[in-house]
């Protein structure tokens, strides 16, 4: 076993700024070979009373659900009711057609391919309104296109999640709620847990979520949403450390379940994904790393196991400010003394430029961040791939030193750039996406004026309708999406190419790519691919 430094007062200053009685903050549990050596709260789980957060207390987990609906999944193919590569046809057959060849082995490892609803929905409809898991299917009823050819890409995803949860209750006769309560989290003793699909009702023992509202301080943004086996689980830090100590002995799962879960899968090119089914593999400096987090408005999580040092840890936060991916990384540098060195920062210059593929169509930008994120300082090299800001780093020890990699918070995206020639002015960049290569081409900052944009476009399948418009402040677009509209500042990065930001304090928004004849655009976001959009008449 590899050794641990554990030092109580070394993990107290990482939450030193969290620990005040004014704001939210983050609760963490710690488990080392077997005995949990420390869980405390810090700050407070509502604004609105004199309450700390606790070990004890619910918050919202999000992404860090999904191990538990495939898990769900899995138990109902252990019984004989289903099968790991059955299609999803087999079980929805009333969804659109290309739906129907999707396995579920790929819907659990983001291979899938298809149209994440979740997305269409936040982007263009908003997250405020009311709607129910049953609306957001109704999208795979009417979508003809996908993003990919199932097994081709891997792409983060919620949708597949929602299809899974779907699924299973059609195969179990109960509610998703049910399932998981009875087949998994009372088996295993997690009482506090369960599916809370909305934020509306009241469930005792939970912290309340903080969404910043961009005048540095917060309000109450709840998730309209709906959200099953996808994101909708809340937790607490005790609940979690015993789902992380049954991992190492289960009671619940077969060894071949356990083994599929955590077991990556691999894409047609050959390249491993990293993401087995709900569980992700990987690095931290040296040390292999099984984790998911998961974040939304107000709350985020991270699940981490080291296990060659037996070390177990779960962060979770109740304000949308926090990166509790962030804060996991911290203590394992505090903890493992033998991490192997840091990936270098970039120092320096660094390549700058917007560049278009010819052959895929898709778009990356080089640039500096220009604010801060709670991952992200201002003037740090970004890579922008469709619309979303992903920190870079170089990996100054290999060879391909000059190659941008996503640093270690985002290292699960298996994805690098690298510029070819001139490393700071490069006329082309070489783009590998989880083993898919793509050559893309500078784009000539030639800018036409807005007026050559502006009117009315509209995607039947999703009955979404953009308006592009000069206003005082600059150009802006208004959606008008399915269930709610959503607004968005554009600006012009290129001859035809566009960065549109939502005006909230979501990081939703793409890049929207319009045709050389005026004949449409192509809206592309980091889970919807080249959407496109005609000229309404």
């Amino acid at each position: 076993m590899t050794e641990v430094s554990f030092d109580s007062r070394r993990i107290d200053s990482i939450f030193a700024a969290l620990d005040q009685c004014q704001l939210p903050g983050a609760a963490v549990g710690i488990r080392l070979q077997g005995r949990v050596v420390y869980r405390k709260g810090f700050g407070l789980a509502s604004m609105e009373l004199p309450v700390m957060l606790s070990p004890s207390m619910r918050m919202r987990i999000y992404s860090t659900s999904k191990q538990f609906t495939c898990l769900a999944y899995l138990l109902l193919c252990e019984q004989g009711l289903a099968g790991v590569d059955d299609t999803l046809g087999s079980y929805l057959p009333a969804l659109h057609s290309i739906t129907h060849g999707v396995t579920m082995r790929q819907l659990m490892g983001n291979l899938g391919g298809l149209r994440d609803p979740h997305d269409l929905t936040w982007q263009f409809s908003g997250t405020g309104r009311p709607m129910s898991s049953d609306d957001l299917l109704s999208y795979y009823r009417d979508l003809d296109d996908v993003n990919s050819a199932p097994g081709t890409a891997w792409s983060y995803q919620n949708g597949g999640f929602l299809l899974l949860s779907a699924v299973i209750e059609k195969i179990s006769g109960q509610s998703l709620e049910a399932v998981l309560r009875e087949r998994i989290f009372a088996p295993i003793g997690m009482h506090d847990t369960l599916l809370r699909r909305t934020d509306n009702d009241f469930v005792p023992n939970s912290a309340t979520m903080h969404m910043i509202d961009g005048k540095g301080g917060f309000d109450r943004c709840y998730v309209g949403t709906a959200l099953a086996g996808e994101a909708g689980m809340v937790s607490t830090v005790d609940d979690m450390l015993r789902w992380m100590a049954h991992m190492d002995a289960p009671i619940v799962g077969s060894a071949a379940t356990w083994r599929l879960l955590k077991e990556p899968q691999y894409l047609a090119n050959g390249s491993s994904t990293g993401y087995g089914m709900g569980l992700m593999s990987g690095d931290y400096r040296g040390f292999s790393i099984l984790h998911h987090a998961g974040g939304g408005q107000g709350a985020n999580s991270q699940m981490l196991k080291v296990p060659a040092a037996g070390l177990d840890l779960i962060v979770m936060t109740n304000r949308h400010d926090v990166s509790a991916v962030m804060l996991a990384l911290e203590i394992l540098d505090t903890c493992l003394p033998e991490l192997a060195p840091h990936a270098s920062a970039v120092q320096g210059p660094f390549a700058r430029g917007v560049f278009r593929s010819p052959t895929t169509g898709r778009v990356l930008q080089l640039t500096a961040s220009e604010q801060d994120h709670p991952w992200i300082n201002k003037g740090d090299p970004i890579l922008v791939m469709d619309g979303y800001d992903i920190p870079v780093e170089r990996n100054e020890g290999r060879e391909d030193r000059g190659t941008l990699h996503p640093t270690a918070l985002l290292s699960y995206m298996k994805m690098s750039v690298t510029p070819v020639g001139d490393s700071l002015e490069p006329v082309t960049v070489l783009f590998d996406d989880f083993g898919n290569r793509d050559e893309l081409h500078r784009v000539v900052p030639e800018r036409k004026s807005a007026g050559h944009f502006v009117g009315r476009y509209r995607h039947d399948a999703t009955r979404t309708e953009l308006t592009i418009f000069a206003a005082a402040e600059g150009v802006r677009m208004h959606t008008e999406g399915r269930f709610g509209s959503a607004d968005f500042t554009l600006e012009c990065l290129a001859e035809n190419i566009w960065r549109a930001r939502s005006t909230t304090s979501m990081s939703w928004g793409g890049f929207l790519v319009f045709s050389e004849d005026a004949s449409g655009l192509q809206y592309t976001t980091l889970r919807t691919r080249a959407l496109p959009f005609a000229p309404c008449e």
